[in-house]
């Protein structure tokens, strides 16, 4: 599986079979600006978008005769199978900014979560629900998400091997958000990468939990 940041909350997943992945792609220059990550324009075959907010739902520029899945339930396409599990977008039930899906993906042996915008940490039952994950993609940068601190527990909670930060502050996006530091700082074995993407296999996965720091790719 490879696995390719494009910026914000989106994500290329890129499996062994070929199958081409896209999760919560935004609109370039969304929010007067705010967000300048790139144009996405690659293909996809399958796309997720997590909830109806700009910076996570915007499927017009990507190429390809696509499944787009953005309801809660259990799917399975491309032999991929594929949970939307209801969570929410802040503390408060939904009431301030709306409904929110995690998903869970299985392909190629591993597990991966993608939190898209959650706003609180989980409850017993959504932990069962996500079960066992292998690479979590998780929101950080707090204020529109959990912050740093709230993170750190739904990482413990879940127990991935893998934790790839998302939803931070950058030099390309100039919402009132964290910058990723602030979730690392403190933790054990953080690994920064140069590069965008990153491949994880079944069988060369690290033994102990480890955080690692994508860069943007557009």
């Amino acid at each position: 599986m490879k696995i390719k940041w494009y910026g914000h909350s989106a994500f290329n997943i890129f499996t062994e079979k070929g199958v081409k992945i896209i999760i919560d792609p935004y609109q370039s220059g969304a929010f007067g600006g705010a967000l300048s990550y790139g144009k996405i324009t690659d293909e996809a075959d399958i796309v997720l978008t997590s909830h109806d907010h700009d910076d996570h739902n915007y499927t017009k520029g990507i190429k390809g005769d696509y499944k787009h899945i953005n309801k809660e339930g259990a799917y399975e396409t491309k032999n991929i199978k594929i949970k939307a599990i209801p969570s929410y977008h802040d503390p408060s039930r939904g009431r301030e900014r709306g409904r929110n899906l995690i998903f869970v993906i299985d392909a190629d042996g591993l597990t991966l979560a993608h939190m898209g915008d959650l706003g609180h940490t989980l409850e017993k039952d959504t932990i069962k629900n996500i079960g066992k994950v292998d690479v979590l993609l998780l929101p950080v940068g707090g204020f529109y998400t959990i912050d740093a601190r709230e993170a750190t527990r739904v990482m413990n909670d879940i127990g991935p091997t893998i934790t790839i930060p998302m939803h931070y502050k950058t030099e390309k996006c100039n919402f009132p958000i964290s910058k990723f530091e602030e979730f690392t700082k403190g933790k054990k074995v953080v690994r920064e990468l140069k590069s965008s993407g990153v491949e994880i296999k079944k069988d060369t996965l690290p033994k102990t939990q480890e955080i690692i720091v994508l860069k943007y790719a557009l």
